[in-house]
């Protein structure tokens, strides 16, 4: 794999499956709209798009020279690295921004961010280690995007609960 990847599979992949994620959190909480669905199925298909399949490759890349279970370990931590709470406050972000709650876009989404986090490390090390490890890296994206499909109804979800 060379250059950087951002393919049709993937903007379709990525514009999709966030996008439907979102959509299921968005309905258990009560807050569905069609900007919302729009704004999340964009940045699926934009920044995610282009932002996962690229790390994935780097994680790759950068983890060539180690073997085992140090390499194994090595690549679910830098994926987790990448998932971070940040990561995980931009979302929120998109949220609130494609939702229409512009008040709601402060300082208490990184303590969001940060409580969804820690409470979803053991989950994340878990499904990181199966993606970075077990899946081949032509099926890493899909594999972390359904991931993250799932996780978006908890982030969704945890904008009420932290």
């Amino acid at each position: 794999m060379s250059g950087l990847q951002y393919t049709r599979k993937n903007i379709i992949t990525g514009s999709l499956i966030f996008a439907a994620g979102d959509t299921v959190g968005a309905f258990i909480v009560n807050e569905f709209s069609f900007t919302r669905l729009l704004g999340i199925l964009l940045i699926g298909a934009t920044v995610y798009a282009f932002e996962i399949p690229n790390y994935f490759v780097w994680i790759t890349r950068r983890t060539r020279i180690h073997e085992g279970i140090s390499a194994a370990l090595y690549r679910t931590g830098l994926a987790l690295l990448y998932f971070n709470p940040l990561w995980i406050t931009r979302h929120i972000f998109f949220i609130k921004f494609f939702s229409g709650d512009w008040s709601e876009i402060n300082n208490n989404l990184f303590y969001i961010g940060w409580m969804s986090f820690l409470v979803n490390v053991p989950v994340s090390l878990l499904a990181n280690y199966i993606i970075q490890n077990r899946i081949t890296s032509h099926k890493r994206f899909l594999a972390s995007t359904i991931f993250s499909g799932l996780i978006t109804v908890y982030y969704a979800v945890s904008v009420y609960w932290f």
